[in-house]
């Protein structure tokens, strides 16, 4: 019964995200600020899922999730940046941060993407090699729990310095920007809005479900049995290593797809979204919501980040002790998220409110055993 509720939760919040509330905006009742800051609320929530697949699921906690988000963010934004042609400073055919470092021509890898499908290709093929790699060099080598999150925010800080070189050509500190002027040339900005907020709902909804049908298979069930004992898994005669990875290289790339949506609607990409402190606030969202639900990833990424967008301007200096605070509730207090809290009180209530049927009491009752047998009938002579 709770997987059918909450498949018609599910069902009835997508047509509210991805139906009904692009409507109003096209109405005119909720505004493109909205649909857009929501929209990358819904990337958020694709990073998140991601999260919880690695950590809920299989219980590999890595402070690395933000590298593979940012990547297919960086592959979107090179295509984007093509796209400009002469609209930025400088009127030439080559981003301008390349001309302020003395480009005259455009270097050789950044020519294929011109093409949408050649950097649709690299949003998902760049970051499932890193991962693939990266994965096989560390599962081989059994490097497993704290040691393994380590490993990985050591990559993504090391990437992130990477990305800070200008001599790199991908826009040094400041990252890829340009492409806002694209945008702003388009008549249509609110309908490609529209169309960008539509999309990253149906990717988040696809996402949702290929987990979900995941979680539920025979590999699945592996998949928690190396999250419960990874030894017991080992000793059962299954490659725990192989499912570590496939789930590794597997979240990278919906991480991947999420940062390609992410960064027309924001209109930026930068090192600074690959830092070890995203990657930390990621892990927020999936505990604050509720590890290993799929469900709570989603639900924490949206809370987390309506209440930074708030607290940001109400109290900027307060943020992180608020974040911090909040992780230490709910680790302390609150170890299922929101999402096993309203699971709790609504079992709680369904359990108050149950009507207890009536049984009658078999003891007051005669046993036919105990009822004196019956005397025939005497009969006149």
């Amino acid at each position: 019964m709770k997987r059918k509720t909450e498949l018609l939760a599910v069902a009835i919040v997508a047509i509210l995200v991805i139906v009904i509330l692009p409507l109003l905006n096209a109405s005119g009742i909720v505004s493109n600020f909205t649909i857009n800051l929501y929209g990358k609320y819904l990337s958020y929530a694709v990073l998140a899922i991601s999260v919880d697949l690695l950590w809920g699921y299989t219980g590999l906690l890595s402070l690395g999730q933000c590298l593979f988000f940012t990547l297919g963010g960086y592959m979107m934004g090179m295509y984007l940046m093509r796209m400009i042609g002469n609209l930025g400073q400088y009127h030439m055919a080559i981003p301008d941060f390349l001309v302020f470092l003395g480009w005259n021509t455009l270097p050789t890898f950044w020519k294929p993407f011109a093409s949408f499908p050649f950097a649709l290709m690299m949003v998902v093929l760049l970051p499932g090699l890193l991962a693939l790699v990266f994965g096989f060099l560390a599962f081989r080598s059994r490097i497993r729990g704290v040691y393994f999150s380590i490993l990985t925010q050591a990559l993504t800080y090391g990437a992130c310095l990477l990305f800070f070189r200008n001599n790199l050509l991908m826009g040094g500190n400041n990252g890829f920007t340009d492409f806002k002027l694209l945008l702003q040339q388009d008549l249509r900005l609110p309908a490609t809005q529209r169309m960008l907020y539509i999309s990253t709902g149906i990717l988040l909804l696809l996402t949702y479900c290929f987990c979900r049908w995941l979680t539920k298979t025979k590999f699945g069930k592996v998949q928690r049995a190396i999250r419960d004992s990874e030894n017991r898994v080992l000793f059962s005669g299954y490659a725990a290593a192989n499912f570590k990875l496939f789930v590794f290289v597997a979240s990278a790339i919906i991480a991947a797809l999420g940062g390609a949506l992410y960064t027309p609607q924001v209109g930026i990409i930068n090192p600074s979204e690959m830092a070890t402190d995203k990657s930390l606030e990621a892990v927020v969202w999936v505990a604050v919501g509720g590890r290993g639900t799929l469900v709570g990833p989603i639900v924490g990424a949206i809370f987390v980040n309506t209440l930074k967008s708030w607290a940001t301007r109400a109290y900027p200096d307060y943020w992180l002790i608020i974040l911090g605070g909040m992780f230490l509730l709910v680790v302390l207090f609150l170890p299922k998220g929101i999402v096993g809290l309203i699971s709790d009180c609504g079992g709680w209530i369904a359990e108050k409110f149950k009507t207890t049927p009536v049984v009658p009491d078999l003891k007051q009752t005669p046993d036919a055993d105990s009822l004196p047998n019956p005397q025939p009938a005497i009969r006149n002579p």
